[in-house]
């Protein structure tokens, strides 16, 4: 099979303007900002983005499935006695450092390894979400095991199977962490191969040792990208679109909450149904809806939920310390189409394959960011805590259309009042 090298990229939406690629590794000391950071801020933040960095071979994958084969590159920003640095590394995937070297893609078309230039034993971008445990930071794409980095330096230690431990073949890109007994809890779909419908359950300690496996086979092979923990039950609802969670929790009556993005659209549209159908993208709708349910119930139905935020939302943010618990805050990326932001002159510069939200969202109350921004997509919130005073703060990424600068965005600091 000949194959088209390209020196490129592609003359396409979500390879321009605010997408095009950003290829960058490096640190800055001392960013500028505006305001006050609280002094009881001391830790890192970190992101993890899909970068290519070598243009696609493949001409004819989705437009999306093009920005989906990103290769990881996380960021660092620690924050320290009122100061912020910045530092941000590739994650040395296999594909990433065979690519490097030849100086061309390898990777063909989006989970597909029979369109690979080469064979792949582990085809992980690492680009999806990165989480932080036992010492180090794990970088996640729910089809491969997870790659360890060092969270200081951001190097790559190796991809990492629990020294042996991990039983499946993929892991999921949501981990959950109990906030009680510090357990990471998880799961891996088509967990013995590509088409299989097994689904792996496991919990590790905080020690990074396996305390549970559960085998278990799905009626068919489908993506699973999220789900919520909490301490009991399995019910079931009807077929539609389930986004990324908020959280769960139980009362004491043993009812059970769960709050989480929904549509009764397929809002990966650019992936038909069997038969080919495929929604309009404007048509589709994904709200933050709650269920209330008694799970000892005959009845494995879940009930109708109801409907949390009215508008576009995804992308859900909650301080860690309530997993598993009641919660009053939960912040979210959301698009209000009525706050006027100024399509005319962002348009051009936004490139595309990538949602857009006007807007950090929260329970009762909406943060316009203004007419020639959007608020970043992919959970770019996170939660520094102050244990002594119970204050949280997050942290979330404005993208500003109306300068010259199209590479970095503004990072907003608010706490939860």
């Amino acid at each position: 099979m000949e194959i088209r090298i390209e020196s490129a990229f592609p003359d396409r939406p979500q390879f321009q303007g605010f997408m095009k690629p950003c290829r960058l590794e490096g640190e800055v000391q001392a960013l500028e900002f505006r305001g006050i950071i609280p002094k009881e801020i001391d830790g890192t933040f970190y992101r993890v983005m899909p970068d290519p960095q070598l243009p696609p071979f493949v001409q004819n994958d989705p437009k999306r499935q093009q920005w989906f084969n990103g290769d990881g590159n996380i960021a660092a920003f620690t924050i320290k006695d009122g100061n912020v640095s910045f530092r941000q590394r590739y994650v040395r995937t296999e594909k990433f450092t065979r690519e490097r070297e030849a100086k061309r893609a390898l990777l063909g078309k989006y989970r597909n390894k029979f369109t690979d230039a080469v064979e792949f034993k582990i085809r992980s971008t690492a680009n999806t979400n990165v989480v932080y445990f036992n010492g180090q930071l794990l970088a996640l794409k729910e089809d491969a095991p997870p790659y360890a980095l060092d969270p200081t330096t951001l190097e790559t230690r190796g991809l990492y199977d629990f020294e042996g431990q991990l039983p499946s073949l993929t892991f999921t890109a949501h981990p959950k962490f109990d906030p009680k007994t510090g357990e990471m809890i998880c799961f891996g779909y088509e967990a013995k191969g590509d088409g299989t419908p097994d689904v792996c359950y496991y919990s590790v300690s905080p020690e990074g040792k396996f305390t549970e496996v559960v085998w278990l086979v799905a009626p068919v092979a489908a993506m699973i990208h999220d789900f919520a923990v909490t301490e009991n039950w399995w019910l079931e609802y009807k077929n539609s679109f389930p986004g990324h969670t908020s959280n769960a929790y139980e009362d004491e009556n043993g009812n059970i909450t769960l709050d989480l993005g929904l549509s009764d659209k397929n809002v990966f549209f650019w992936w038909p149904d069997a038969q080919g159908n495929a929604p309009e993208p404007s048509s589709i709708v994904s709200q933050l809806v709650q269920f209330n349910f008694n799970p000892r119930t005959e009845d494995l139905s879940l009930p109708s939920p109801r409907i949390l935020q009215e508008q576009n939302t995804e992308f859900y943010r909650i301080d860690d310390r309530f997993a598993t618990q009641p919660y009053r805050h939960c912040f979210m990326d959301l698009m209000d189409p009525s706050l006027g932001t100024d399509f005319q002159t962002i348009g051009p510069k936004l490139g595309g394959g990538h949602p857009l939200y006007n807007s950090l969202g929260h329970l009762d109350r909406i943060a316009f960011v203004g007419y020639e921004g959007l608020y970043e997509g992919a959970g770019y919130y996170f939660v520094a805590h102050a244990v002594e005073t119970g204050i949280a703060w997050e942290l979330g990424g404005c993208d500003r259309f109306g300068g010259v600068c199209l590479s970095l965005p503004d990072w907003i600091l608010c706490d939860d009042n």
